[in-house]
């Protein structure tokens, strides 16, 4: 620790005599002008808005089975203040809350006991807890500063939406947002090789990583050699997914129960059962996923039936209005009870494989006045468009994404 402190103080001195040297007899302006030159400003080591040079810096990640207490006991922290430090931070943040793999940072004394003075916990990439152990006990919550960017990413589905996603180094997330974007107008269990897309989208940087996809601004997807446009609005406060003729995207009914998954049989009057081995009748969509798969309402409605039968398992049954009403088979648990008002997108249960069901998969099933009816056949009207007194400046705004969208490059894809 001597030599080392031998060794700044003679960098000092040599510094500081090349700066008299330099200037030579100079005025005492440029004596600093000079100095500066030389000798580089001191920057500090800011995070959490404290300065990280004046302590012992342990950045740490919390482990499974392991709490607040066995984090500062080891870094003296007696255990009766850090009971005192639990109580008071339980109006701000519950500790008992804090889960394994998050961060969290210690600052200790420059001293040989090296006691905790700050525990900084990270409960996302954005929020921190800080917690100043100096004198009286001070909790407060920070957050970091988030930079969003405009980013864009096209593709042509070779197998999946998610895959290409994935081949073009964009987050598959950006799948999710698309599909919530199109779910009224495209059934992402119907995607076929060849169809594409183009999309302007936000990305959340913080400190120069990416922490996740924000809000789709534009995309046009074709499907079927149909383009699908979609364009971000805000009116009256309130933001909505608009096509070119600034009509709303959203419909009476989502497109799919599932956010995604494989359309495995269609609405038929004539199919092979695979368990009862005839041809029936099959009055609805199977829709195939993972066991536990969240199953939406595809509608505003009441629940009209919650119930298991021998050949529905565990299904729900939803009525909208005097003229509609779907229902939901097969499912692994169910989430409504009668008489339940359900919005669209709303769960109301979870993909299972209950009943005469040989995997798992949904079933879903869609009356028309009465009578069963293939729902993908079913073109329902809009939801309310662009209110004329904005529409100038919608087209305006549409007119800015269309040409960022159509400026696009989309990569030719080899399916041989």
């Amino acid at each position: 620790m001597k030599s080392q402190i031998t060794t700044i103080n003679n960098i000092t001195l040599f510094l500081f005599t090349l700066v008299l040297f330099a200037c030579g007899g100079s005025t005492p302006e440029k004596l600093a002008e000079v100095t500066k030159e030389i000798i580089p400003e001191y920057k500090p080591t800011m995070e959490y808005g404290i300065n990280l040079d004046s302590f012992i810096v342990h950045k740490e990640v919390i482990k499974a089975n392991q709490f607040l207490a066995n984090i500062l006991l080891k870094h003296h922290i007696p255990y009766v203040y850090i009971d005192k430090l639990a109580k008071q931070s339980d109006s701000i943040f519950n500790v008992r809350k804090m889960a394994a793999g998050k961060n969290y940072t210690i600052l200790c004394k420059k001293d040989s006991i090296e006691k905790a003075q700050y525990f900084i916990y990270e409960p996302n990439s954005i929020d921190y807890i800080v917690y100043d152990m100096r004198d009286s006990i001070v909790i407060f919550k920070g957050e970091r500063e988030v930079i969003t960017k405009i980013n864009t990413a096209s593709g042509t589905i070779k197998s999946s939406l998610y895959q290409t996603l994935a081949d073009a180094n964009v987050s598959p997330v950006l799948a999710i947002e698309m599909a919530d974007v199109f779910a009224w107008t495209i059934d992402f269990y119907r995607i076929q090789k060849g169809d594409w897309f183009k999309v302007v989208y936000e990305e959340k940087f913080v400190e120069g990583k990416s922490i996740g996809i924000g809000k789709v601004l534009a995309s046009n997807f074709n499907h079927y050699n149909k383009d699908f446009f979609a364009c971000y609005f805000v009116q009256d406060s309130v933001g909505d997914y608009f096509d070119t003729e600034a009509n709303s995207l959203r419909r009476a009914f989502l497109k799919s129960p599932l956010k995604f998954g494989r359309l495995t049989s269609g609405f038929t009057m004539r199919r092979f059962h695979p368990v009862q081995k005839r041809n029936k009748p099959h009055l609805g969509t199977d829709y195939a996923a993972a066991t536990g798969t969240p199953i939406m309402a595809t509608g505003d409605g009441v629940v009209i039936a919650s119930a298991y039968s021998k050949y529905n398992g565990n299904f729900v049954k939803v009525k909208h209005n005097s003229t509609y009403t779907t229902q939901y088979l097969h499912m692994s648990k169910r989430g409504v009870k009668v008489g339940q008002h359900v919005s669209q997108s709303d769960v109301i249960g979870y993909v299972g494989s209950t009943g005469l069901a040989t995997g798992p998969h949904v079933c879903y099933r869609f009356w028309k006045n009465g009578s069963q009816t293939n729902h993908l056949k079913e073109d329902f009207p809009p939801s309310e468009p662009v209110n004329p007194e904005h529409l100038k400046r919608f087209k305006k705004e549409l007119n800015n994404y269309k040409s960022k969208v159509d400026s696009i490059v989309l990569k030719q894809v080899d399916f041989s």
